[in-house]
């Protein structure tokens, strides 16, 4: 029997940095739109200055690293696939627009069957 632990330690200064990085954001828009007499190099300057603040204490805390090391899997992963060639993605292309051809024409003959039983035979509405 496998067993996965999921290990989640969050210590007070890390959190203090997850809190310190949602501050951030608050002030930075609180910024924006506190600044709005003083113009827009203002405004945008105090946002991006305060989102690229908190950017960086987060990427600070355990959680940012995290995010770090998965991007780079990640990354490490789609180096690692096969794409097909130009000819074969025509071809897969093809096939899949052809399949969704066939099938609107399945669903919509077959909607117009069930309309003509429905409405014309049982019903005796005509149109």
């Amino acid at each position: 029997m496998a067993t996965s632990q999921v290990e989640t330690v969050s210590t007070g200064a890390d959190k203090a940095k997850l809190a310190a990085a949602g501050a951030l954001v608050v002030a930075a828009l609180a910024a924006f739109y506190l600044l709005g007499k003083q113009g827009p190099w203002a405004q945008w300057g105090a946002l991006i200055l305060g989102l690229g603040a908190a950017i960086v204490v987060f990427f600070t805390s355990e959680s940012g690293r995290q995010l770090v090391a998965f991007g780079r899997d990640a990354w490490r992963e789609v180096r690692k696939v096969v794409w097909p060639a130009r000819k074969e993605a025509i071809q897969i292309t093809a096939y899949v627009f052809g399949f969704v051809f066939v099938m609107a024409l399945f669903l919509w003959l077959t909607d117009k069957a069930l309309e003509w039983v429905f409405y014309d035979l049982i019903l005796g509405w005509k149109k």
